[in-house]
């Protein structure tokens, strides 16, 4: 049995659903007659090549949290690298 080919276009909304639109897997696989492995496979396939998907339940606060999150450790990483630099450059008279 040959196996059905899928454009990109399609790939993107079926993953879609699940990500921003809050279906289940099962929910979109079934009402788009495929399997839910298949979206699940697309989904790291398309979010490698750099596709983004948001998130349908991400309020303002949580977004605000993560960022938040995100740029403290952002900011550990840098002093961390300035202090390397530093060090190394101190090395070299």
């Amino acid at each position: 049995m040959a196996r059905k080919r899928y454009d990109r276009d399609f790939r993107i909304s079926a993953v879609r659903l699940v990500t921003e639109q809050g279906y289940t897997l099962d929910q979109a696989a079934k009402s788009l007659g495929i399997s839910s492995q298949s979206i699940r496979e697309w989904k790291v396939k398309l979010a490698k090549e750099g596709v983004v998907f948001t998130k349908p339940n991400e309020t303002a606060e949580e977004e605000m949290r993560r960022l938040r999150a995100e740029n403290k450790r952002l900011q550990m990483e840098r002093d961390i690298l300035k202090k390397a630099a530093t060090y190394f450059a101190s090395l070299n008279p």
